[in-house]
């Protein structure tokens, strides 16, 4: 087994050939909403609320990633010659139902299975895809007992996250991302469950990074919020844990008022106090900043949302729809990492 020391020259010696997330990067839209093949590693993450006009309710998920195995193809490299390796998540949390149901697929972009196009303004892994047209997207997603087919509207211009055009994950250069959300999208569709369609509307989230070195191997896992609160204005937060029991100082988050006006957090503006766990998960947190008189409780109303990898390239991690209560009230999303055991 290779040391830590060899490891992260391995990794810097790959990442070298990438660019690095660095300060300054000059964001351009819509361009910047599509790939980035200069950086090793990209997603883009689709998530919301939403209800049927019977008021049965839904979570979802609908996710891309991009990682890149080599920097550039020799000229004479045929299409099955692998640059981008392509993963993607689709999950439907049937909260009524008590039911979370999620599929994963692996394929690579040389023979036209999965990649990015951002002269058509599409994202595709298979038949699941994020099709834009201008601000607006339509996203479809099939599985063999389930699917989504919605269209979204932002309600607010992109959000970069950080300072200076990056979020920084951990002390050193380069360890960061560019980290873009659009955190409430007014979402209209069908949602359909074993043959029977349901009308559907709600709010949906969307995180978009790019990145090729953003986290020590310190780093154990992550625990992630997108919330959005009934007076129009969203919360995003995330807490890095250390293989010690520590918490990453860099971790961080951003308040988006309801005119669209930002206020970067840094970890000592906020609290994260998790309570009851389902597995080892803790499903129920309190949320403060109390600089933004913000003190609440999340919830979920479905325990069991935990996407299991089924092999070492795809983690297992927990991701579902929550519900907030407080001095704000809302939903929302919330993404838990390195928590499950290690075969």
């Amino acid at each position: 087994m290779k040391s830590s020391a060899a490891l992260l020259i391995a990794s810097l010696l790959v990442a070298s050939e990438f660019r690095l997330a660095l300060p300054g990067y000059k964001y351009s839209f819509p361009r910047d909403h599509f790939d980035h093949p200069r950086f090793r590693t990209e997603w883009w993450y689709f998530t919301g609320n939403v209800r049927a006009t019977n008021g049965h309710r839904f979570g979802y998920e609908l996710t891309f990633f991009r990682h890149a195995l080599r920097y550039d193809l020799p000229p004479d490299a045929n299409i099955w010659d692998i640059r981008d390796g392509w993963m993607a998540h689709l999950a439907l949390s049937d909260i009524d139902g008590k039911r979370f149901r999620n599929v994963e697929r692996f394929n690579r972009s040389g023979s036209g299975i999965a990649g990015v196009d951002g002269g058509r303004g599409l994202i595709w892994n298979g038949n699941w895809q994020v099709q834009w047209n201008g601000q607006q997207q339509r996203l479809r997603g099939i599985a063999p007992e389930f699917s989504i087919d919605l269209a979204l509207k932002p309600q607010k211009a992109p959000v970069i996250h950080g300072a200076n055009g990056v979020s920084q994950k951990s002390a050193g250069v380069g360890q960061a991302s560019h980290y873009i959300s659009l955190t409430r999208i007014a979402t209209r569709g069908t949602i359909t469950v074993e043959g029977k369609q349901y009308a559907v509307e709600g709010l949906s989230w969307m995180d978009h990074e790019f990145f090729s070195h953003s986290m020590d191997f310190n780093g154990s896992g992550w625990d992630w919020f997108s919330l959005q609160f009934d007076d129009g204005s969203e919360l995003m937060l995330y807490r890095l844990r250390r293989k010690d029991g520590s918490i990453e100082p860099f971790s961080s988050g951003t308040f988006i008022a309801r005119d669209g006006s930002l206020r970067p957090l840094r970890l000592q503006d906020f609290s994260l106090t998790p309570g009851r766990k389902w597995k080892n998960y803790p499903i129920e947190w309190n949320v403060r900043v109390p600089s933004l008189g913000i003190d609440v409780k999340l919830t979920t109303p479905l325990e069991s949302q935990e996407l299991q990898g089924a092999s070492a390239a795809a983690p297992t991690y927990w991701e579902g729809a929550i519900d907030i209560q407080g001095t704000r009230k809302g939903s929302g999303y919330l993404e838990m990492t390195g928590y499950a055991p290690v075969h």
